[in-house]
């Protein structure tokens, strides 16, 4: 066989594999903004965190109202030059409001593993040149703001129990929640 034939069979087997794998991550990063969001929400719904569940929605719909707004008054190209809605990054701001609701209401044990997932997302709109970025990161400000506006911790403590002391007076306390 000829190795300028083999050559060029190689060069497009490469450019192929290497496209393929550019799909799927973008791929994964348009799942992943629907996942992570679903999940939050599932989460609330699961374990009866109805508070939740009514601190997801408002935050969902404020990062939905601000994403959409900025990307109306900003008219920012997309690298790929295929329309003026980059800024910012819808995506990334989805993926970011769900991980961040995890954390914020959950905790770092659940937050962690969803914020890596939503950083996955940021980075399929780079890889796909649909943003650069700055839209990543304008977009992840986005998500976890109008989160942090609304989320508290989890409660999951429903006992406490209390000392006090002062004045030679000795006081302990038992509060349940239900």
């Amino acid at each position: 066989m000829n190795k300028k034939y083999i050559i060029v069979l190689l060069t497009l087997f490469i450019f192929q594999n290497c496209l393929s794998q550019n799909k799927t991550i973008q791929e994964t990063g348009d799942v992943l903004q629907i996942v992570l969001p679903a999940t939050a929400l599932a989460s609330t719904i699961i374990t009866k965190d109805f508070k939740g569940t009514w601190q997801f929605t408002k935050a969902f719909a404020l990062n939905k109202l601000v994403t959409f707004g900025l990307k109306r008054a900003i008219n920012k190209d997309r690298p790929d030059m295929t329309d003026q809605n980059a800024f910012p990054s819808g995506h990334t701001s989805t993926a970011f409001q769900g991980a961040s609701f995890i954390q914020q209401r959950y905790g770092w044990k659940y937050g962690i593993p969803a914020y890596v997932l939503a950083g996955f997302t940021g980075y399929s709109r780079i890889n796909a040149e649909r943003h650069d970025l700055l839209d990543v990161f304008a977009g992840a400000l986005v998500g976890i703001g109008s989160t942090y506006l609304f989320t508290t911790p989890y409660q999951r403590d429903h006992m406490e129990l209390s000392f006090s002391s002062g004045d030679g007076a000795y006081m302990i306390g038992f509060r349940f929640k239900f």
